[in-house]
């Protein structure tokens, strides 16, 4: 839903302003028409219908997995490719994946977005709409639940309109405190997220505990090292109290071996006797992309686990979703373009 432009039609049809609320609300809780919506007088239905896209992105292929996962790949209106996954899980949380550009201008190397051509950052909308397109699939009575700023793009590249989104979420039913944005390590935007208020979680994307390797995989690494990230990382946890995850892809035979979990464990060790871990590690199954890169073997990803835990460093495996559909990020609009 494009909301500047709803309020602009409204206007120009000398609605009143609590018109705009009466046709979120709608939206928020899964209308999937304008015409739903039956406290709007009819004629105010048609006008909507025939001046406003009841959503700012065109659906262009979707795909569905056996484990529940749902892929889209959707167009906005000027063309620009982006992606959003939704992941059903056993306990029934219903967790999307959204985007926050289309393409990524930071070029890590796993990553499929990686090695797209960067387009542009999404509107607030162009974001919100990818929600609200799983709401709609969601017609159980919790809806969607949790949302992870992981998709397409770099979310502290774009973070007004990423916090304007997250102003929208709990309408749908996502709280901030259920919702995380990830980042590869954009100090200015982490040091941000630490000055606003809305309870959001922070994530880091970071794959090497040492500079050279980091570069390597991630070359932001050069601009924002790996020491000052943790630093405002650590940061963010002193103002926030909120635990920082760490997204750490496992690549075969690059970032698993036994010393390189026991330098994570160090470059994330707690700075007092006594304090709580403020990390706590997500070990990701790699999902090829095409890349040089292969995934570790399920071994050698217990054994990274378990050095990590030795060392008082909380770490879980993550479950592996939607592989047989492209799931991993950019996947599924590379194979399009």
């Amino acid at each position: 839903m494009d909301l500047p432009l709803l309020e602009k039609t409204l206007a120009a049809s000398d609605q009143p302003r609590f018109r705009a609320r009466q046709v979120w609300a709608w939206t928020a809780r899964g209308a999937t028409s304008f015409q739903e919506m039956t406290d709007l007088p009819a004629s105010l239905r048609e006008t909507l219908q025939r001046e406003l896209p009841f959503s700012s992105l065109t659906l262009r292929d979707e795909a569905r997995a056996a484990d529940g996962t749902v892929k889209a790949l959707f167009a906005t209106a000027d063309g620009r490719p982006l992606e959003a996954v939704l992941m059903r899980y056993r306990d029934g949380r219903r967790s999307i994946c959204v985007s926050s550009q289309s393409g990524c201008p930071l070029t890590c190397t796993f990553c499929a977005t990686g090695q797209m051509k960067f387009a542009r950052n999404l509107t607030a909308s162009e974001i919100i709409d990818q929600a609200l397109h799983f709401r709609r699939l969601e017609s159980a009575p919790q809806g969607v639940t949790n949302c992870v700023f992981m998709g397409m793009g770099e979310p502290m590249l774009n973070l007004d309109n990423v916090l304007g989104a997250c102003e929208r979420l709990p309408d749908l039913g996502i709280g901030h405190r259920h919702t995380a944005i990830s980042t590869v390590g954009w100090i200015p935007g982490i040091e941000r997220l630490t000055e606003q208020d809305m309870p959001l979680r922070l994530a880091l994307s970071l794959h090497a505990a040492d500079d050279a390797l980091r570069s390597e995989l991630m070359p932001v690494n050069e601009r924002y090292p790996l020491d000052d990230v943790i630093e405002a990382c650590r940061a963010f946890y002193a103002r926030k109290r909120r635990r920082v995850f760490v997204e750490y892809v496992m690549l075969k035979g690059v970032n698993d071996r036994y010393e390189q979990a026991l330098a994570l464990a160090r470059a994330l060790a707690r700075k007092r006797e006594g304090e709580t871990s403020i990390f706590k590690v997500n070990l990701i199954p790699y999902n090829p992309t095409g890349s040089p890169y292969e995934g570790s073997m399920r071994a050698s990803i217990a054994a990274f686990r378990d050095a990590l835990l030795a060392n008082e460093i909380p770490a879980t495996i993550r479950l592996t979703r939607g592989q047989d559909i492209d799931a991993a990020c950019g996947q599924l609009a590379a194979r399009a373009t």
